[in-house]
């Protein structure tokens, strides 16, 4: 059994693609995150630390954490892939469905720490892993939106097939892509099939940041299940 780390982002697809980690067989040690310069929030969805350390604690998988800058990202994601080697991880598991250009950072990052990249999502159909993802019983909500496409309102609403039918609707008149793979929506996933807790949100504020809706998660618990 190949020990793995997850790219986790804290959204569905790294969620999703941990899963499907597990049910493959592999044994996945860690979940990796990086942080902004000072640590305080995540790249992208925008996450405490505190919020993700409630996350690993919900899924009982350890949680790594480093601050990097967007100019040394790929150097400081590599030296944690080295670090993570030393506990005898052999391999990556990333959440990527079909952006060549990810999907080549991926390999390449992979290739020069010499470990073997596991992408259990690629060139699946991105409504059909939407779907697989309400059906396994995973709860997600909405917590960065795309202003030009999603108003603030959608900022805290759950991911279930309403809004799938919702963007269905609207790919017939706009370029999206229904996983958000470009950045039209982020989500946190609270509960699901490898949470053993649930993920409680309780204080949050909205914000908006460079054309982007945030939903900025200030506290936040764990519920037994």
């Amino acid at each position: 059994m190949q020990r793995v780390f997850v790219s986790w982002s804290g959204g569905k697809d790294s969620c999703l693609a941990c899963y499907q980690a597990v049910r493959d067989g592999l044994d996945v040690g860690y979940l990796v995150n990086m942080m902004d310069e000072d640590g305080t929030w995540s790249w992208i969805h925008r996450f405490s630390g505190e919020l993700l350390d409630k996350q690993s604690q919900a899924v009982g998988i350890p949680l790594v954490r480093r601050p990097s800058t967007m100019p040394t990202y790929e150097s400081d994601f590599k030296n944690v892939i080295l670090e993570l080697k030393k506990d005898g991880v052999e391999g990556g598991v990333f959440g990527d469905i079909d952006l060549d250009e990810h999907r080549e950072w991926v390999e390449r990052i992979c290739r020069q720490a010499d470990i073997t990249p596991h992408l259990p999502l690629w060139g699946l159909s991105q409504e059909e892993l939407l779907k697989d993802f309400l059906a396994l019983g995973f709860e997600a909500i909405i917590v960065v939106t795309k202003a030009d496409l999603f108003g603030e309102e959608w900022l805290g609403r759950k991911v279930d097939m309403d809004f799938l039918a919702y963007l269905s609707e609207m790919a017939k008149t706009k370029e999206i892509t229904p996983s958000g793979e470009a950045g039209e929506y982020h989500t946190i996933v609270i509960d699901g099939p490898i949470f053993k807790q649930r993920v409680e949100i309780l204080q949050t504020e909205n914000k908006f940041n460079n054309g982007y809706w945030f939903l900025e998660i200030q506290k936040s618990g764990l519920k037994d299940k």
